[in-house]
This record gives C-alpha cells, sequence and structure tokens, in this order.
C-alpha cells in the first residue's frame, strides 16, 4: 500500500540533491544522466534485494550469518572476559540488562569480521565481488576505472581502507575524483562495522541484516552523485579510461588473519575511543547549557538544539510530524557523536515509540561515516595516502562530509518513498513488526 508518507520521501530526495547543487563549485553543470543512474541503481539494488523472490532466501542467510557472527564472537570475547562478556554470573543477578556492556559485545565483532574479511580478500572472495560492483559502478555512474574501483572497496573495506585499494592512482585522479572517494567514504560504513549495528538493531528492526547492508550498497551510488553535483569535473579531463589494479597483498592465509586482527584492533580501538571522547564533550556542552533556563519545563541540551535543528530534514526523508523531531535528535547524534551513537540509542528505542516506517528509513539515514571525528580519519588517512594532495585533501574535507550526510539522506529518502509492504512492514502508525518474509 502507497500512502502520503512514502510520497513525503520524495521531498527529501530533492531537497538533498537541490541542497548540494545550491552551493555546487558549478550550478552550470549540473550531472543529469549521472543523476539518473545513480537513482536507477539505488532503485535497481532495493527491487532486487528485496523484490525478487530469490533474494529472500539471501537476505535471510544474511541475518542467519549476523547470529552466527555475533554468537561465535561473543563464544571467544567471554572465553577472554569470562562474566563480564555475559559468561556465568559468580553473583545472583536480578536485572540482566546493565551487563550488556558495548565494549564487551559489540565491538568484538569488528575484530572477528576484519580478519575474515583479510582472510576472503587473500582467498580472491572479496576481489571478485569488489570488481564486479566496481565494473556497475563504471558502466553506470561513468566513472573510470580507479575511481570505480575504490568506490566499490570502500563499501566493504571503509573510508581509507578502500582508497588503499587504488592507493597507487590516487595522485593522478583528478580533483572531482578525490573528492569522489573522500565523499564515498563517509557515505558508507565499512563490512567490519555493519554486523556491529545490525546486531545492536536485531530486536527492534526485523531484517536488521539486510538493511544495513543494503543502506550501504545504496549510499555510495548516493555519494558519488552528490559528490559529482558539488565538485563537477571540468569538460575532458576525464575522457582518458585506463587500466587499474590493486597492490593490496597477503603472504599467506595466516598473515592475512594476524593483519586483519591487527586492522580491526585499531578500528575497534578508534571507535571505543571516539565514543568515550564525543560522549563526554557532548556532556560537558550539556552542563554548560544547563546553566541557561529552561524551555518549557526542559533543560537546554545539545542533543535537543540538533533535534530543533534536522526536524524539517527527519520529516522530509519520511518521518511522520509527530516523529520528526525524535528522528532529527538521532539525525544530530549521528553527525556530532558518531553514528555507533546513533544506532545505540536506535536500538534501545522500544517498539511503538516510532512507527515501523520512522525506524527502517532512520538505519538508512544513519548508516555511514559522515560525523565529525571520521573528518579527522578522512582528512590524515588521505593525507598519509596521497601526501603531493595533502591541501586539496584539508580544503575539501568539510565539503566532503556536508556530501556524506546528505547521502544517506538521500538513501533514506529513496527507501521512504517505495511501498512498505516491500520491505514487510506492517501497516499502521506504530507497527515496527514485519511479516515472515524479508
Amino acid at each position: 500500500m502507497y500512502g502520503w508518507r512514502n510520497a513525503q520521501s520524495l521531498v527529501g530526495l530533492a531537497l538533498t540533491i537541490g541542497l548540494c547543487w545550491a552551493v555546487s563549485e558549478d550550478r552550470r553543470r549540473f550531472p543529469v544522466r549521472l543523476a539518473v543512474g545513480a537513482l536507477g541503481v539505488q532503485l535497481g539494488l532495493v527491487l532486487l534485494l528485496f523484490g525478487f523472490a530469490p533474494a529472500q532466501g539471501l537476505l535471510q542467510g544474511v541475518g542467519a550469518g549476523v547470529d552466527a557472527l555475533a554468537g561465535s564472537t561473543q563464544a571467544g570475547t567471554q572465553f577472554v572476559f569470562g562474566y563480564l562478556a555475559g559468561g556465568d554470573q559468580p553473583f545472583p543477578i536480578n536485572n540482566a540488562q546493565p551487563l550488556y556492556l558495548l565494549g564487551f559485545r559489540v565491538l568484538p565483532v569488528i575484530l572477528v569480521i576484519c580478519a575474515l574479511a583479510a582472510l576472503l580478500w587473500h582467498w580472491g572472495v572479496l576481489r571478485v565481488v569488489t570488481r564486479a560492483f566496481g565494473f556497475v559502478f563504471q558502466k553506470t555512474l561513468g566513472l573510470r576505472g580507479a575511481p570505480a574501483l575504490g568506490t566499490a572497496a570502500t563499501i566493504f573495506l571503509g573510508q581509507v581502507e578502500g582508497p588503499m585499494f587504488v592507493r597507487a592512482y590516487l595522485g593522478a585522479l583528478t580533483r572531482s575524483e578525490l573528492f569522489t572517494l573522500m565523499a564515498v567514504g563517509l557515505s558508507c560504513v565499512s563490512g567490519s562495522t555493519m554486523v556491529a549495528y545490525a546486531t545492536l538493531l536485531k530486536g527492534t528492526l526485523p531484517h536488521a541484516a539486510a538493511h544495513v547492508l543494503t543502506a550501504s550498497l545504496i549510499s555510495a551510488p548516493a555519494g558519488v552523485l552528490l559528490a559529482r553535483i558539488l565538485v563537477p569535473p571540468k569538460p575532458g579531463e576525464e575522457a582518458e579510461r585506463g587500466d587499474y589494479g590493486t597492490d593490496r597483498r597477503y603472504d599467506s592465509s595466516t598473515d592475512a588473519l594476524i593483519r586483519g586482527i591487527g586492522d580491526g584492533l585499531q578500528v575497534a580501538l578508534n571507535v571505543g575511543a571516539s565514543l568515550i571522547v564525543f560522549v563526554a564533550l557532548v556532556s560537558l556542552c550539556d552542563r554548560i547549557l544547563g546553566l541557561l533556563p529552561p524551555i518549557g519545563r526542559h533543560p537546554v541540551t545539545v542533543e535537543g538544539m540538533l533535534g530543533v535543528l534536522f526536524t524539517p530534514l527527519a520529516w522530509a526523508i519520511g518521518a511522520p510530524a509527530n516523529e520528526a523531531a525524535a528522528a532529527g535528535r538521532l539525525l544530530g547524534v549521528k553527525l556530532v557523536l558518531t553514528e555507533f551513537s546513533a544506532f545505540i540509542q536506535l536500538g534501545q528505542t522500544p517498539v511503538g515509540v516510532i512507527s515501523g516506517h520512522t525506524r527502517m528509513v532512520l538505519t538508512y539515514a544513519i548508516c555511514g561515516f559522515a560525523n565529525i571525528a571520521s573528518v579527522g580519519i578522512t582528512a590524515s588517512g588521505f593525507a598519509v595516502l596521497a601526501p603531493e594532495r595533502r591541501q586539496e585533501v584539508f580544503g575539501m574535507v568539510w565539503k566532503a562530509l556536508m556530501a556524506g550526510f546528505l547521502a544517506t539522506c538521500m538513501t533514506a529518502s529513496m527507501v521512504g518513498a517505495l511501498p512498505d509492504a516491500l520491505f514487510g512492514l506492517q501497516p499502521g502508525p506504530a507497527s515496527a513488526s514485519a511479516s515472515s518474509r524479508p
């Protein structure tokens, strides 16, 4: 059934594209063909994954795989940390909810996924998948070989690890292509964090793993489109297609596992440290704002201000008016406190407080690395990978944050504009349940 709230999301599509066009470096060169191609790729992937009957088994397999990885990770974590990670408790427990410790339940998943991804890369499985997506992006989005391959690799490897895949070509990319890779990195999430996000949403969003995977996949074309609108290529500078490859190599399966574990440890530490610091900074700001007189009996807080600021955007992407303020607050949390914090809060929002439609739309809107903490990661990472372009990177990184943030909102609008029945959502203003089919 198609309703007003689905058509409402079309406003979000127009708004995200229009905002980028308004601040474009050259508004005369709007990429019409790219816009059609990007929207077509997004729509095609969503219909394929959720509307094609054979793909339903794949989505069920994704969910089962996430459960298996989470369970296996928990076994290893309990072996090391015992009752702190959910093992047998040495004392009677009346309330088990406080025992869910993020550092012992979610962050270890990143270690396992990074190690597994490195192993699959060494065996060639992930390389085949990445090259397949690179080919699709090259043909549908008009990207040259290296940017297309880097874009595809970013979906699975991450905002810095993906461009590392085509490191040898970064110096030869045009300014627009370099900016595109930066923006795509902030539009998507890495494979190592997808499972963690799905774990956080499992209890409240049906088929959470499928939605998180789809969100990262279809945000890449959105990131490419908005990046090319903001920083369009100059006529003729990308005429030469060229060949591409990668220097990412492992000596053996053991080497892949060990190096994957090291990469995962770095990612987990960065995530944990970012959460600690940014939550602390927001708490400090809230204490300072608490000195101001309350507004309507409510104290002034960072989250409250962000909720007001992003309420119109939340409505535009598909949240109904009575839920737009809560949805806008989560968009603000994603931008300031990282998407990890936003997923935690979304997962903790009880079923019935927000509708299933809004919960699904928010999942797509916050599934990306576009946050203030990632600006430093992107700037430092690209400056190391392409030191000769350091000044260019620093000059474009905040604009890339804008492209990445709006790209996930554009993705959410695309999904919100499609009938809820496609995703198995039951009709109703506050229903978060789903039918038995993915």
